[in-house]
């Protein structure tokens, strides 16, 4: 059960690292020799965690987004490997204010190294979105935070 919530957890650091586009944390969630596939075209794929922060950088072109991790299953071959899949709902917001939320699946290969679970293979395939990315999408307004929240230290 530790393992399964080991790599867990390194999916959730993924999602809430991408958000506040904490590179350096991005790239420490992977193998330094990792295979990263988010689409067709050479500009969305990289190979090694170095050059994953460097191909992230694209997500600045959005002003802030949200990912959501759900349905994450997990595999174990051996004591040091696993696969899991797991479902991701991302929003994204242009600078223009234009929204678009996409329906995503990511498809992960982890090893084991030095008593961490690492990405060493990632395959994300697009399930489809609710608008293309220039259209508008109604705005909800946001629930205040339960009783005695306090923001996470950023630092």
């Amino acid at each position: 059960m530790a393992d399964r919530q080991a790599i867990t957890d390194v999916l959730v650091e993924y999602c809430c690292a991408l958000d506040v586009m904490d590179l350096p944390a991005l790239a420490a969630l992977f193998t330094d020799d990792c295979v990263v596939e988010y689409g067709p075209g050479e500009f969305l794929q990289c190979h090694g965690s170095a050059a994953l922060g460097k191909s992230l950088e694209r997500m600045w072109r959005w002003s802030r987004t949200s990912h959501h991790l759900s349905n994450v299953v997990i595999r174990f071959d051996g004591r040091d490997a696993a696969f899991s899949r797991s479902y991701v709902h991302a929003w994204h917001e242009r600078p223009d204010g234009s929204t678009a939320t996409i329906f995503g699946q990511y498809r992960d290969r982890f090893v084991r190294q030095e008593q961490l679970w690492r990405i060493a293979e990632r395959r994300m395939l697009m399930n489809g979105c609710d608008a293309g990315f220039t259209v508008d999408i109604n705005r909800l307004e946001r629930r205040p935070p339960p009783p005695g929240w306090r923001a996470p230290d950023m630092d």
